[in-house]
């Protein structure tokens, strides 16, 4: 019996050692079709055609690196949309006359940041 748990366990941890060594274009790939599944439960033919032809276009094309490099292009492009949230907040507040305006400001601010932080997250 020990020898089945020992089994078992050394069974699971490589499974775990295999699934941290796939690539970002074969986590694509599975994210994708996790996606044809979920709009096909829902009877979303327009979605899982969508999704096909997204998932065809990654198996043709898709390397490790182009998925790094677009990644961190939305990264920097969300970057320069709080940056910029951020400068529109100190001139609101530098004015100091409508509230309204400030609470926008920040709330759109606040968007963007956790928009950011969202792609952070993100593996690729």
């Amino acid at each position: 019996m020990k020898h089945h748990l020992f089994f078992g366990l050394a069974l699971f941890s490589l499974s775990g050692s295999l699934m941290a060594a796939e690539s970002l274009c074969q986590q694509k790939e599975q994210d994708i079709q996790h996606e044809i599944a979920m709009a096909q439960q829902h009877n979303n033919q327009r979605r899982v055609n969508g999704l096909e032809r997204a998932l065809t276009e990654v198996r043709a094309n898709c390397s490790d690196n182009q998925l790094k490099a677009a990644h961190q292009a939305r990264i920097k492009a969300q970057q320069k949309k709080v940056a910029e949230r951020e400068r529109e907040l100190k001139e609101e507040r530098q004015e100091g006359d409508d509230k309204d305006k400030i609470a926008k400001r920040e709330r759109k601010m606040e968007e963007a940041r956790q928009e950011l932080k969202k792609l952070q997250a993100e593996p690729y």
